[in-house]
C-alpha cells in the first residue's frame, strides 16, 4: 500500500488535476439508464483519485463513498466538494484491505482493476444495483508504461462477471488508441 500511496499522492502532487473536472464520458452517457435501472441512490466510486466520478454522482442525487489511496486526492476531491456545497463521504484505504461498508445501488470503477475485489463489489449491490466499469485494455496500440497484472486481457472482463446472478448490459472493448479499454455495465439479479 505505501509504495501506491507515494505514487498516487506524487501524481496528485502538481497544481493541475491529473484528469479532468468533468466526470467519465462514459457515466456521464450512462447516468439515466442508470438512475432508471436503480430503486435507491447510495453509490461507491473505487479508486475515485480527486473525485470527479463521485462528485459527478453527488450533484446528481446520490449518497456517495468515494475511496482512494492516495490522501492527496482525496483532499482535491474534499475541497472541490466543499466549494460545490456538496456533500461526498471520501475515504483513504488500500482498496487490496478495505472492506465495504453497508450496500450500494451504483458501484462505478474507472481506471482500476483488482479482479479479487470485483466478487465484493457484486456482494455489495442492492438487488438490482448496478456496477459501471471501465478499464484499461492490454492490446498493440496501448501506449506507455503499466503494470501487466492491472490490465485487462481481451475478452477477460465478460469472463469476470459471467459467474455472477444478474445481467450485462453494456460489454465493448475499444482496443483502438493511445489508451484501449473494456467496458461493463452490470445489473444484479433482483
Amino acid at each position: 500500500m505505501e509504495a501506491d500511496r507515494i505514487k498516487w499522492d506524487e501524481r496528485y502532487g502538481g497544481k493541475d488535476h491529473l484528469f479532468s473536472l468533468a466526470p467519465s464520458r462514459l457515466l456521464a452517457e450512462k447516468l439515466e439508464l442508470i438512475r432508471s435501472l436503480v430503486t435507491g441512490r447510495r453509490a461507491l466510486d473505487i479508486a475515485c483519485g480527486e473525485g470527479r466520478n463521485g462528485i459527478f454522482l453527488a450533484q446528481n442525487g446520490f449518497e456517495v463513498d468515494a475511496v482512494d489511496v492516495s490522501g492527496r486526492g482525496l483532499a482535491r476531491g474534499r475541497n472541490r466538494a466543499a466549494q460545490l456545497g456538496l456533500q461526498v463521504n471520501f475515504v483513504r484505504a488500500d482498496l487490496e484491505q478495505y472492506r465495504l461498508q453497508g450496500i450500494y445501488h451504483l458501484i462505478v470503477d474507472f481506471n482500476f482493476l483488482l479482479r479479487p475485489l470485483i466478487p465484493a463489489l457484486v456482494e455489495a449491490l442492492a438487488p438490482g444495483g448496478v456496477i459501471l466499469m471501465e478499464t484499461i485494455l492490454n492490446a498493440p496500440t496501448l501506449q506507455g508504461v503499466h503494470t501487466g497484472e492491472f490490465l485487462l486481457q481481451p475478452g477477460e472482463l465478460e469472463r469476470l462477471f459471467a459467474g455472477f446472478q444478474g445481467r450485462v448490459l453494456l460489454l465493448e472493448e475499444d482496443p483502438s488508441g493511445e489508451t484501449p479499454v473494456a467496458r461493463i455495465l452490470f445489473q444484479k439479479a433482483g
